[in-house]
């Protein structure tokens, strides 16, 4: 619904017009599916779009957007040009102002030099389409200027600027638009990709954006499980009962996790901590799995997935394991998803999550309690948000 065709909401609370920047990275989160944790770089999007890596952003961008144009509806839109917003902004037919020039591929320094215009423009709220890497570059290009919010559209996504969906997304933008949201230093996080991709997370703090503060609606920053004795203890314990559980000819799809990770350990197996492995016979018979390897090697065949939450953030699906596509769930049914944490894990979190990127499969799981598994033969049914 185009702003200009509709009644504003914010007139309607007597508040003047106000302004809202939009930028996509339109290589976000190309790298999930296809298992290479992220796409910094052009080597390796090049290497994700030669698996077959199919672009994320847009769609995602045009969810937000789709969602914010029921609120707000005379806000003054500016976007990045082209692919950067412009594209995404004419299909939802929002009207706004191009800013930047248009370019058949993108890079970080278009990242900045468009929010920077945004900045000259007087933006109240700077909106952006990416994960950490784009998070960055917002935080180069505005610092602590105005305020900003990330539309979660990444791979990795540890900072807390993000709302937990494109469309929360939106209905916070439209809550701090009608100054019914107090504003936070929220951490810029990230990670090194390549030792990402070899196994390793290190998590560095860049620095603090401003951020609307709705805890519901927005994110945590991930937190690491503390390895203390009882914390591995509990691990081991969910793990021993996951492996008695298993049952002959099953394709068991275990994400990334240090809890998931101990099920490999007790196998004799190397279980990748960051990725998505496949057991079958209690053997690991494929590590490292992308989506189209899931896919093919569960064809016709029973399948089990089994997944742990993200510390601090509480995401089953849509974070991290972009492999466990929309595609991947349907086809394993979910009845056979399993999700293990420990108590402390439970404790730490809010609620469990989901954002896998398809809204409709959201919205089943959501009215569906999967099982979670919290100790040795102590089960319960989860409600998802």
């Amino acid at each position: 619904m185009p702003f200009e065709n509709s009644e504003s909401v914010c007139s309607e609370k007597g508040l003047p017009q106000k302004t809202v920047g939009f930028i996509v990275n339109p290589i976000a989160g190309m790298g999930g599916a296809v298992g290479l944790k992220g796409t910094d770089g052009k080597e390796i999007l090049n290497k994700a779009v030669s698996l077959g890596a199919r672009p994320v952003a847009p769609a995602r961008a045009k969810s937000f957007l789709s969602e914010f144009s029921q609120y707000c509806r005379d806000t003054r839109l500016f976007v990045g040009a082209g692919s950067m917003g412009e594209e995404e902004a004419k299909a939802c037919s929002i009207t706004h102002t191009v800013l930047g020039g248009k370019k058949n591929e993108t890079d970080s320094e278009d990242t900045t030099r468009t929010a920077k215009l945004m900045a000259d423009e007087g933006v109240a709220l700077l909106v952006f389409c990416g994960g950490d890497g784009t998070a960055r570059d917002i935080l180069n290009a505005v610092n602590m200027r105005f305020p900003v919010l990330g539309v979660p559209t990444g791979v990795k996504m540890h900072s807390a600027v993000f709302a937990v969906t494109p469309q929360a997304a939106a209905r916070v933008t439209a809550r701090f638009l009608l100054d019914e949201l107090p504003l936070r230093e929220a951490e810029v996080m990230d990670v090194d990709e390549k030792a990402f991709r070899e196994g390793h997370l290190s998590a560095q703090l860049y620095g603090y954006v401003l951020a609307p503060y709705e805890p519901h609606l927005i994110q945590a920053n991930k937190i690491a499980s503390p390895m203390t004795e009882s914390e591995l203890r509990n691990q081991v314990a969910i793990s021993i009962y996951i492996i008695e559980e298993m049952r002959p000819d099953v394709i068991y799809i275990v994400g990334p996790g240090t809890t998931t990770r101990t099920i490999g350990d007790l196998l004799d197996s190397k279980k990748t901590l960051l990725g998505v492995d496949l057991f079958r016979d209690r053997i690991m018979i494929a590590s490292d799995v992308n989506e189209k390897q899931i896919l093919d090697a569960i064809c016709g065949k029973t399948a089990q997935i089994i997944v742990t939450p993200i510390g601090g953030q509480g995401f089953v699906f849509g974070r991290g394991n972009q492999q466990l596509s929309p595609r991947v769930i349907h086809q394993v049914g979910l009845n056979n998803i399993v999700v293990v944490a420990t108590e402390s894990k439970l404790r730490s979190l809010r609620t469990l999550r989901v954002d896998t990127g398809d809204a409709d499969l959201d919205g089943i799981i959501r009215e569906h309690k999967l099982r979670l598994v919290t100790d040795y033969k102590t089960e319960h049914s989860a409600k998802v948000e």
